[in-house]
């Protein structure tokens, strides 16, 4: 039961009240009853009739009303302190008459008898079959694990994420079918998820992005990102390389505005703005992975089916924002080069730790098009885009309730699962200087590459 959760269950209806009162009037008793022990133990129960009552102190027994009510809401005040607690009933309760409302039950029609032998019986409805329905919540996420008996209420039990995201103002993140039931997976409170920019790792092939968010490059390699104005692309891209700069990634940064991306270029290398450049170094990219699939053959510790990182490889990252304005420059024959390059870095890069970070306003299927979007696993569309961009970045065919919250830095993605939902960027704390962070872990890098050159060179 543990593993399953809590059973949903048709007296769920009324979960909140039942649970308050069972709490509440314990508590409700035990105040008065310790306000009025001593009159309580004076009183001969055998002789007490209802006359005696004008002996009782009113105005004492309206304090201890007044005081054990006081109490009461200093209980309720504490439980609802205990949001999470509180939030599960009313969870549980919503699932309970979204079953009844939608009557996705089987009831019969059963005759009771009257209070006295000669009085009429009367009818009422009672439930035969009522879905079996578990709810858990752990580490922030929600299991709702329905059970499947090839009824007829399955196809609707098979396809309730446009209710629970909804109704329990939660995000899907998984939706899994195993022997016998299916299992939703939604994020609770979401925006409690949110991390700093300081919690952002980069290890073992893999990139926290918020508490319960990962994307794991070396299993789904490839972004793309796609916002508007003041949407937090700029951000989120530069705490991207921030993270990866702790790790031995090499990295290319691509800024065909020359705008803040650019702005780099005075703090790291392969930061490039000039379309000659820019071109160059797609090539020069594409070349270096070619040249490394075929020189990880050759090492002595190579194993079919192993990635780059087995054979203690360096991986590597080509950034490029505004992508779509950069092709948009470009002549025909250059722009179909430039997606030749860039459908074969998606397709063969993964093995070689060669991977693509894609950001635009909005992904044109014109300069993504030829599959080259579907290699593309973690997705993430932050700010304000109209209903065609979302299905731009995941699909014409997405079921999906996109809403907009006037928060920067918020969006949604698809890490990988094909399932979509809301996403927060990391916050960067107000001041936060990039280049500064971002030239000293540059610095530090360079001394520790010319610390091991020099270790090997005194080696040999």
């Amino acid at each position: 039961m543990k593993q399953r959760g809590k059973r949903i269950r048709p007296s769920g209806k009324d979960l909140v009240f039942h649970f308050t009162i069972a709490s509440l009037l314990p508590v409700f008793l035990l105040v008065v009853g310790l306000f009025h022990v001593k009159t309580i133990q004076q009183i001969n129960w055998q002789d007490f009739n209802l006359s005696q009552a004008d002996k009782i102190d009113i105005p004492y027994l309206i304090i201890s009303f007044s005081v054990a009510i006081l109490i009461c809401l200093l209980v309720a005040f504490f439980k609802r302190v205990r949001y999470d607690t509180v939030k599960q009933l009313y969870h549980r309760q919503k699932l309970a008459k979204m079953i009844l409302e939608n009557k996705w039950y089987e009831s019969e029609q059963v005759k009771t008898e009257g209070f006295f032998k000669d009085s009429a019986g009367r009818t009422k409805e009672k439930i035969t079959y009522f879905p079996k329905m578990y709810y858990r919540l752990k580490n922030g996420l929600i299991q709702i694990r329905v059970e499947i008996t090839l009824g007829k209420y399955q196809d609707q039990l098979l396809h309730l994420e446009k209710k629970l995201e909804s109704g329990l103002y939660c995000e899907l993140t998984d939706k899994e079918l195993k022997d016998s039931y299916v299992e939703y997976t939604l994020l609770y409170d979401t925006i409690a998820s949110r991390i700093s920019i300081d919690e952002v790792e980069a290890k073992d092939g893999k990139l926290r992005l918020m508490k319960n968010v990962w994307w794991e490059y070396d299993k789904l390699p490839h972004m793309l990102i796609a916002g508007g104005t003041g949407g937090g692309k700029t951000y989120f891209i530069l705490t991207l390389i921030e993270a990866l700069l702790h790790t031995d990634s090499k990295l290319y940064i691509l800024d065909p505005k020359n705008a803040d991306l650019a702005d780099l270029g005075s703090v790291m290398a392969n930061v490039y703005y000039r379309k000659e450049d820019l071109l160059s170094c797609i090539e020069t990219f594409y070349e270096e992975m070619m040249k490394h699939s075929e020189e990880m053959k050759q090492l002595k510790n190579y194993k079919t089916g192993k990635n780059y990182a087995y054979l203690g490889l360096p991986a590597h990252f080509l950034i490029f924002d505004e992508y779509v304005a950069f092709m948009e420059m470009l002549g025909t024959k250059e722009n179909t080069a430039v997606m030749n390059k860039l459908k074969q870095i998606v397709m063969l890069g993964r093995q070689a730790g060669f991977f693509l970070i894609l950001a635009c306003q909005r992904p044109d299927a014109k300069y993504l098009g030829d599959g080259i979007r579907d290699q593309f696993n973690f997705r993430v569309a932050l700010g304000r885009m109209s209903e065609m961009g979302y299905g731009m970045m995941f699909g014409s065919d997405v079921q999906k309730d996109f809403f907009l919250k006037r928060i920067k830095g918020r969006g949604y993605v698809d890490v990988g699962t094909s399932v979509i939902s809301e996403f927060y960027t990391p916050l960067v704390p107000k001041g936060y200087d990039f280049l500064e962070e971002i030239k000293k872990l540059s610095n530090s890098r360079q001394s520790t590459q010319a610390t091991c050159e020099a270790e090997v060179a005194g080696v040999d």
